[in-house]
């Protein structure tokens, strides 16, 4: 995946904007309109996969005739019918889950599109258990719902991701033994999720994040400048070397040299 091209950027908005459309409005026309959403995020995830041959084609082949007998199973009105849907919904939540968590977890370094994708990932999880929970109701001898709350797309959802997260409100709880025993699976699954692959991702990027600022103020630190010798310094420099050290009076220091002497000459022996 490239990171420049923000796919699971794109699919975490297509994700985020599905949850809006169906927690604000209900009806076959939205329930469509999701089962449309759910296989438009399946074809980016698949973007962002690595598989290789033909497998992108049969999935995408597979998903555009599966989402198309999905919305005609809605169109009928029957319950057997939106049940179905239901699960179709579900089964494509959960490939789109295992494409993305699988290609974020095989990148060698992590980014941001890294956390994007697993964000999607979690919100993709909490809309497949809401599909789960719709099918139990719709496929089901009882009501999924105890006290007889209300059961519809809104409800689900809310249920799924206070249940994803732990919250617990208690205003919605399942019925049933299955509807509980799903629960306690999604509760779980949303633990260890955040415990470990994103908070994993989270430590990692960070980690990126500090190597990549201290390495680029090491890089701007500058140089101290080369001193070159000046042309005054080169000339006392040749002096030195031709004539010797001088010492600070402007005298000869050469070992053997005295004053009053000249050049090689010896010095007068002391008189008688």
């Amino acid at each position: 995946m490239a990171d420049s091209g923000g796919r699971y950027g794109l699919l975490l908005l297509v994700l985020v904007g599905t949850y809006v459309l169906s927690a604000f409005s209900g009806g076959k026309v939205a329930a469509g309109v999701q089962v449309g959403l759910f296989a438009v995020g399946l074809g980016l995830a698949m973007r962002t996969s690595s598989r290789p041959g033909r497998w992108p084609l049969l999935i995408g082949i597979g998903t555009v005739a599966g989402s198309a007998a999905a919305i005609g199973a809605l169109l009928t009105g029957t319950t057997i019918g939106e049940g179905l849907a239901d699960v179709w919904k579900a089964l494509v939540m959960l490939l789109t889950a295992v494409l993305i968590v699988r290609r974020v977890l095989a990148r060698p370094t992590v980014t941001i599109q890294s956390i994007y994708g697993a964000l999607s990932a979690y919100m993709v999880t909490g809309l497949m258990f809401a599909a789960v929970y719709a099918a139990i109701e719709h496929l089901g001898a009882m009501p999924f719902f105890a006290d007889g709350q209300p059961a519809t797309t809104q409800t689900f959802q809310y249920f799924s991701f206070t249940t994803l997260t732990t919250l617990g409100y208690g205003d919605f709880t399942a019925a049933g033994d299955g509807g509980r025993a799903i629960a306690v699976l999604e509760a779980l699954t949303g633990q260890v999720y955040l415990a470990t692959l994103v908070a994993r991702l989270v430590a990692a990027y960070r980690s990126s994040a500090e190597r990549d600022g201290a390495g680029s103020g090491r890089s701007r630190r500058r140089r101290p400048p080369s001193r070159s010798p000046s042309r005054g310094g080169r000339v006392a420099a040749r002096s030195r070397r031709t004539h010797g050290p001088r010492s600070a009076g402007g005298r000869d220091d050469e070992a053997g040299r005295g004053p009053g002497t000249g050049d090689g000459a010896p010095s007068a022996a002391p008189a008688g």
